[in-house]
């Protein structure tokens, strides 16, 4: 039953990825004018087959560590928004004619909702309810960097700007290549024969054990491909192009304590499975 379950969660999310897929497409067909542009559907159109090689050489229907389904998917909408952003860049700059600018946001919001109801509905795999819930919310938090990003294209300082689109697509691109992976799930610790957790050996041993946790390597990709990103973009908007907003300024600050809090909890935990029941805690309070 519970298997007949997980294939209809499956076939549900990919049907959900793929009506979408079209849309977009469509819209970008329409547009442009270019028949060839439905070549950007190869990637929905796999689906099937990589639910049927999801399904026969997993046991909960999804892989552990990785998402092919939402890379597929990924791979038809990231090229859709960028040739529906440069059409409204076309059109402000009065070199094409006007593309209803409503019609591409809602397209891009509704992106944003298909993967996060996407990756809700699809099989959960070997990941908990609670690490589910984790991985939704780092969803729901990306979300919103996205769309300040399409806000931030439609600002009168910069819709017309080719190179601030073009870096502000390559970093929404750049970002969404997280969606792909699950990082949530941890390694349960090896119990021994007593029914307690193995000791971390300290020293070298101790060290590559904390560089290769989860949690660690979730938070340097969190760094590396959203917020670190993210705040580079929004430095060079302010001192480059001179987009001094309230908002923009309000959410650089805001960007520049996510990024030092982040790197301030790789430290910590880099720490704490180094020295295991140490000084951390010490350290830690010290810091605070």
């Amino acid at each position: 039953m519970c298997r007949v379950l997980n294939i209809l969660l499956a076939l549900l999310s990919r049907i959900l990825f793929a009506v979408h897929g079209l849309l977009i497409v469509w819209r970008v067909v329409v547009v442009t004018g270019k028949t060839s542009y439905w070549l950007l559907l190869m990637g929905v159109t796999l689906l099937g087959v990589e639910m049927a090689i999801t399904i026969k050489y997993t046991r909960n229907a999804e892989w552990k560590w990785f998402s092919p389904m939402v890379f597929l998917y990924l791979s038809t909408v990231i090229p859709s928004v960028w040739f529906l952003e440069l059409s409204l860049l076309q059109s402000n700059l009065g070199c094409a004619e006007p593309d209803p600018a409503n019609c591409v946001r809602a397209l891009e919001q509704t992106m944003l909702i298909v993967l996060f109801l996407g990756r809700w509905l699809m099989p959960k795999g070997d990941m908990s309810c609670d690490q589910l819930s984790q991985l939704l919310m780092v969803y729901l938090g990306l979300g919103d960097y996205f769309l300040d990003i399409f806000e931030t294209f439609r600002d009168s300082q910069v819709k017309t700007n080719r190179s601030v689109i073009i870096v502000g697509l390559s970093l929404f691109s750049w970002a969404l290549m997280q969606f792909p992976l699950v990082l949530t799930q941890t390694s349960r610790p090896k119990v021994q024969e007593e029914g307690q957790s193995e000791p971390a050996k300290p020293g070298r041993a101790g060290w590559t054990m904390s560089c290769c946790s989860s949690e660690v390597w979730s938070l340097l990709l969190t760094v590396g491909l959203q917020d670190g990103p993210f705040l580079i973009y929004r430095l060079y908007l302010m001192i480059s192009e001179r987009v001094l907003s309230q908002k923009m300024v309000f959410f650089t600050c805001k960007n520049i304590l996510i990024v030092l809090l982040e790197v301030y909890r790789i430290c910590v935990v880099l720490l704490e499975q180094r020295n295991p029941g140490g000084k951390t805690e010490s350290w830690t309070l010290r810091m605070e």
